[in-house]
């Protein structure tokens, strides 16, 4: 499958990110999220990006076209909030909308992609695409099979990942994949070190920049993902594997509790200008 028209759902910085990065590879993108003046914020988001990579800004915005509603297109990226019900909902909306040989992805980092696919008439058509933030930089699709996944609709996933210039790594449809399972906790225990008066937040994320060669350290990571975020796929790390050890931190909990979700509010371990 070629997937000449790709419809992007959700705006925000990773629904931005994969609309550009598909519309760069010469594809047409249909772009929708329900929330006023989020598509036109995502634009400008990727214009910003474009320039900076000194792409063609011009002719890839051209290629990407706001929609009302969800519309037919050969594949569907979900790329919404981190919510189980809103992104079954658009499953089910998403299967009555689009034709019946189209794949139907999500960009979900943690929500089983069985669940999603259970709740479709084309369960074998549904996959996990979970892209990496910043998406145009990032070389890592992360591509999980439901149970349900046909072996035709994965080969087809990873041949389009390699079509946008992104290395695709398999995984089976377990609690946080591969990636969140070995991210979060990382994060979750620097955020113990730092309620529990190990280190500063500057000295947490030194050693890990300088000593394990990260280049972001993990309380700035966090930042940058969104400690609702964080706290939501620790959530389904614990629920799913049934380990404490996978338990939110108190004080992510107490951060999110408090506003203090990171870059996008402002302020989380660190305050943001």
């Amino acid at each position: 499958m070629n997937f000449e028209h790709v419809l992007v759902v959700g705006a925000g910085q990773m629904g931005a990110g994969i609309a550009q990065t598909v519309a760069a590879s010469g594809r047409r993108v249909s772009l929708h999220d329900p929330y006023p003046g989020a598509v036109e914020r995502g634009l400008a988001a990727m214009r910003k990006s474009l320039t900076r990579l000194d792409a063609d800004v011009d002719a890839t915005l051209a290629r990407i076209e706001p929609v009302d509603d969800l519309v037919e297109a050969d594949l569907l990226i979900e790329a919404i909030t981190e919510e189980p019900l809103a992104k079954e909902d658009l499953f089910r909306r998403a299967d009555e909308t689009l034709p019946a040989p189209a794949i139907l992805a999500s960009n979900t980092s943690s929500i089983p992609i069985t669940s999603l696919a259970a709740v479709t008439r084309r369960p074998e058509h549904v996959i996990g695409m979970h892209f990496f933030n910043p998406v145009p930089v990032l070389k890592l699709v992360e591509v999980i099979r439901a149970v349900q996944t046909s072996d035709e609709t994965a080969a087809a996933i990873v041949q389009l990942a390699r079509d946008l210039g992104k290395e695709p790594a398999e995984a089976n449809d377990f609690p946080g994949f591969v990636s969140n399972r070995i991210l979060m906790p990382f994060i979750n225990e620097a955020a113990y070190a730092l309620m529990e008066g190990v280190a500063e937040p500057e000295a947490i994320d030194t050693i890990a920049r300088l000593g394990f060669a990260h280049p972001m350290g993990p309380l700035a990571l966090a930042d940058l993902i969104g400690l609702d975020t964080c706290v939501a796929i620790m959530d389904v790390l614990h629920r799913g594997l049934g380990n404490p050890k996978y338990a939110p931190c108190p004080l992510l909990r107490q951060y999110v509790q408090a506003g203090r979700l990171g870059r996008k509010s402002g302020r989380g371990f660190y305050a943001y200008g």
